[in-house]
């Protein structure tokens, strides 16, 4: 007799073998964070994950990431990081860009809560940040000039993530930021193009995602957006919505990852359980869904050069 098909649990289990998260919010963090690194790199290697990135708006956790793959490597788990620039890693700071890269970041943010975006957006929203203890007030970022010009000191930076071939984040800058801090990007060499949540805060029409994935970029969707996180809570959007995004972005450029580790919010993994079950309600096939939760973020970020690297380091600390 043929075998029976794997239930909807079974599918969502395998599935998220080799998943990679591009955005988890682990702590220790000015932010309340329900999970720390450690924590979330144990839940991560219990579900088989390929990999996972550590995000924090105020710090690079690369230091942390190099660290903790010498340490649990047998995991299985890559760990990755990257700079933020926002003001705690002093802005546009090339310096903090050419630390970081040499030390084994492979993405830079440019700024997210000291994007003037984000904080004009905060203002009208009375939104997040939210943190444990008060912090100065931010000094507001943008990557134009007064006459819609890229700045001169984003233009060198530019230039070290196209030398080294790490990823530019677009990170909380505005849709009318983004198009012209790409067009010089991919004059200078820079390959590797993300976006991150465009519906959240960064103002894209699904045009927008369309032209942007013309430009060559990766579309992201935190899909803690689409998913229940809070008991009796409802998802900010629905999966007709989802279903939109990804057409707009198509499935070979359309990146989900959890943006999750909030306090009060699913953890990441529990949240990708819950955003491959919505993909299968949806009818995507497991090798789209794969895609997605997978293989795009792992072309994105050169995922076999960084673990080979890490391995290499690992190598020659034995």
């Amino acid at each position: 007799m043929p075998s029976a098909a794997p239930s909807r649990e079974e599918r969502i289990t395998s599935l998220l073998v080799g998943a990679i998260d591009l955005h988890c919010h682990s702590g220790p963090s000015v932010m309340p964070r329900s999970l720390d690194h450690i924590e979330a790199l144990h839940e991560c290697a219990g579900a088989g994950f390929r990999a996972m990135l550590i995000k924090d708006h105020y710090y690079s956790a690369t230091p942390i990431t190099e660290l903790l793959n010498k340490q649990y490597g047998h995991l299985g788990v890559t760990l990755l990081s990257g700079v933020p620039l926002n003001n705690s890693t002093g802005g546009f700071n090339i310096y903090a860009v050419d630390h970081g890269i040499k030390l084994g970041a492979r993405l830079v943010w440019m700024p997210t809560f000291a994007a003037k975006n984000h904080i004009d957006a905060n203002a009208r929203s009375k939104g997040f940040p939210h943190t444990s203890m008060p912090l100065l007030d931010p000094d507001p970022l943008t990557v134009l000039d007064a006459n819609g010009r890229l700045i001169d000191a984003v233009k060198p930076i530019l230039d070290m993530i196209a030398e080294h071939d790490v990823v530019l984040s677009a990170g909380h800058l505005h849709i009318s930021e983004i198009y012209p801090l790409f067009e010089e990007a991919k004059k200078r060499g820079v390959k590797r193009l993300l976006v991150n949540h465009p519906t959240f805060l960064i103002g894209c029409s699904l045009d927008d995602i369309r032209a942007l994935v013309a430009l060559g970029a990766y579309i992201e969707h935190s899909f803690c957006m689409f998913i229940e996180m809070r008991r009796g809570k409802s998802p900010m959007c629905s999966p007709v919505e989802l279903t939109q995004l990804i057409e707009a972005g198509s499935v070979e450029r359309t990146i989900l990852a959890s943006d999750l580790g909030q306090a009060g919010n699913d953890r990441p993994v529990a949240g990708f359980r819950n955003i491959v079950g919505t993909c299968i309600d949806i009818g995507y096939s497991d090798a789209e869904i794969r895609r997605m939760i997978s293989q795009n973020a792992a072309d994105l970020i050169g995922l076999d050069v960084a673990e080979q690297a890490a391995a290499g380091g690992r190598n020659a600390a034995a």
